[in-house]
């Protein structure tokens, strides 16, 4: 089947190239011709493990093509997927003008039957604004249908979610457009992946409330870990004997320093806007928001423990990407505690194996350099490159040897017998 995709950022890309990868010829569109000028040459615009190569080789099979101009393309194919930024407004409501802007020049240019399928994360309605949309912009009379297929996908194992997902959801309001998604999905149903057809709104809300539960997860442990830490308990025993309840899980019980990143802080903040326009309050999602932004700052509270004046003092950052696999620091915790620590007078000196801020923090080319003559070292990323380090180099290099993590990657014990003070979060120091 031949299927477009427009944009070309984290979820347009990585759905392209995996529904390429599953025999499908798919266009993917993208007004930026400097983006789309690369990807023809195979140069990635993230950094996404496995991605380039998925990229490259369904190109390379002309299974995979990339275009600046959707009217090219629009009426060859059966089935269009909206993939386009939906960034937070002022009021924290989602911007759907990219949206509406591919709805109309779809509604301008359609000549023949298509369904238009709704990829971004959008709120309950998305799908009706665009069918009238489109409506409001044909020249004539042509059949075409809305669909909503929302992604479910997690930086740095984005290709695997895809195309071993969890559960595939779409929203349809007629038995042909289930007929022609059921046809895109033909492999994961085929491999006896879940499959489930719901009302359009429904899947529209499915998204936003999986996100803000997980979201949930994460600050709960956070606040138990705050409670560990005044009581004496141990977190990592805690989240281990709770997640051993089929009910609840291990996934998302590590505590650390809040969650980040292009989708759950945003996703959080439109659903409890979303929610004030229906008359609902969402008390519980803003304590969960509030609990996060203050989770962030604990590290910088723990390093004042150790210099009630952070002037002039000098701190080594290990990870700046809100997670490990990942270049994105959208919402990363690392620039909320960089941006504190130099309110606060210290210099700063970061290494992340991937991330290049391109900005006035000093950045190291190796982990060890980094922590020359620092009076501390963070760590915010649980980059791999950081689960065996040299204690005794780090020490050497530390102009004191203090370490607070805030990933809990080590053991105490380890660290201590190493000669370094070492604080990690809901954890005995």
């Amino acid at each position: 089947m031949k299927l477009a995709i427009v944009g070309t950022g984290y979820v347009g890309l990585v759905t392209g190239a995996c529904l390429a990868e599953t025999g499908h010829t798919v266009y993917c569109i993208d007004t930026n011709r400097e983006k789309i000028d690369n990807l023809n040459k195979g140069k990635m615009p993230i950094f996404e493990p496995g991605l380039e190569d998925l990229v490259i080789t369904n190109h390379k099979k002309g299974r995979l093509h990339f275009l600046s101009n959707l009217p090219q393309i629009l009426n060859d194919v059966g089935v269009v997927f909206l993939a386009v930024g939906t960034p937070p407004k002022a009021d924290y409501s989602a911007d759907l003008s990219a949206v509406v802007a591919v709805s109309e020049e779809i509604g301008r240019n359609l000549s023949k039957p298509v369904i238009v399928v709704t990829k971004s994360t959008v709120p309950v309605g998305t799908s009706d604004l665009v069918k009238e949309t489109i409506a409001q912009n044909l020249k004539k009379n042509i059949a075409f249908e809305v669909a909503s297929n929302p992604e479910f996908l997690r930086e740095g194992a984005a290709i695997q979610d895809f195309l071993e997902p969890d559960r595939i959801v779409i929203g349809v309001s007629s038995k042909r457009a289930e007929r022609l998604l059921r046809e895109v999905y033909r492999y994961f149903i085929q491999n006896e992946r879940p499959f489930l057809v719901t009302t359009i709104k429904s899947a529209e809300v499915i998204k936003y409330a999986s996100n803000a539960f997980l979201a949930t997860k994460i600050s709960f442990i956070n606040e138990i870990a705050s409670f560990c830490e005044a009581s004496g308990a141990v977190i990592d025993d805690v989240a281990r004997g709770m997640g051993h309840d089929s009910r609840i899980g291990h996934k998302y019980l590590h505590a650390g320093i809040g969650y980040g990143g292009s989708c759950f802080p945003k996703d959080i903040k439109a659903l409890i806007a979303t929610g004030k326009s229906y008359g609902c309050d969402f008390n519980l999602l803003e304590a969960v928001e509030a609990v996060n932004r203050a989770q962030r700052l604990r590290l910088v509270a723990k390093l004042s423990k150790h210099y009630p004046n952070l002037k002039g003092k000098n701190v080594a950052i290990w990870g700046l990407a809100f997670k490990a696999k990942t270049d994105d620091i959208r919402e990363a915790p690392s620039i909320t505690i960089i941006n504190e620590l130099e309110r606060l007078g210290a210099t700063i000196r970061a290494f992340d194996p991937v991330v290049k801020l391109g900005d006035s923090t000093i950045q190291s080319e190796d982990m060890y350099s980094c922590c020359d003559g620092a009076d501390a070292l963070l760590i915010l990323t649980e980059w791999e490159d950081f689960l065996y380090p040299d204690f005794e180099e780090l020490k050497r290099r530390l102009r004191k040897p203090i370490v607070i993590d805030g990933r809990n990657l080590y053991s105490p014990a380890e660290v201590a017998a190493n000669g370094l003070r070492y604080e990690s979060i809901g954890r005995p120091n």
